[in-house]
């Protein structure tokens, strides 16, 4: 089944806000830049994703993108994420997929071979429901399991996403609306996602745990980050 990742990445300077003071403004850019690089690698190294689709109006990450072979939809309007998603959600269609994985660009920790265990289990579970393609909602939530971070969508327009606070209530409502039970996978790497001091915290706590390897880019910035004092 040909399987696209999606990965929407807001321009940099309006990235992380909601970290507040505890991080300057320039560092959270590079912070921002450093994990969608590092969600951008691990795409790349995922075997059972054959194309990553990035939404963006950042020029850095478009390049960074084209030199790993992924397609590139410009987002010029950045409504949010949500929308961005749909975009590339049109680009997979166009192009032949038959489903799509959405992630953010936040979860620099994320694992690739997690990802394959994952679409090969959801592979398995649509050939079981019935003969012939079957409608698939996978959701994998986030570390407080209340938001989405993973939405594995087969076909990829068989529901609308809805990201945002509260989001895995709301995809749960509209699978089921659509007449398929949905599947929640937890996946540890991409249950780790940085919106607010806590959440950065989690993260370094867990990179102390993985490869050195895993969230190199992510890892140098989190250093020059704890080397400089925070805003106020």
């Amino acid at each position: 089944m040909r399987t696209a990742a999606i990965l929407p990445v807001k321009r940099f300077t309006k990235a992380k806000r909601r970290l507040g003071e505890s991080v300057a403004d320039p560092l959270r850019a590079d912070l921002a830049r450093a994990m969608a690089g590092d969600v951008l690698l691990a795409l790349s190294r995922s075997a059972a994703i054959e194309r990553t689709i990035v939404v963006t109006g950042e020029q850095a990450v478009a390049e960074a993108a084209h030199r790993l072979g992924a397609l590139v939809v410009q987002d010029t309007a950045e409504v949010s994420q949500s929308a961005a998603v749909l975009l590339g959600v049109e680009r997979a269609l166009a192009e032949g997929f038959e489903r799509v994985l959405c992630v953010p660009g936040d979860c620099p920790a994320l694992d690739p071979a997690e990802l394959d265990a994952l679409l090969g289990r959801s592979h398995e579970t649509a050939g079981a429901l019935a003969p012939g393609a079957q409608p698939l909602v996978v959701i994998v939530p986030d570390r407080h399991g209340t938001g989405t971070n993973g939405l594995l969508l087969s076909p990829p327009d068989v529901i609308a996403p809805s990201f945002g606070e509260g989001s895995r209530r709301r995809h749960l409502r509209e699978a089921l609306d659509s007449g398929i039970t949905p599947a929640v996978e937890p996946l540890v790497s991409l249950g780790l996602d940085v919106d607010t001091p806590g959440d950065l915290e989690a993260l370094e706590v867990a990179l102390e745990r993985v490869p050195e390897s895993f969230a190199r880019h992510t890892r140098d910035a989190l250093t020059d980050l704890r080397r400089t004092p925070a805003v106020g």
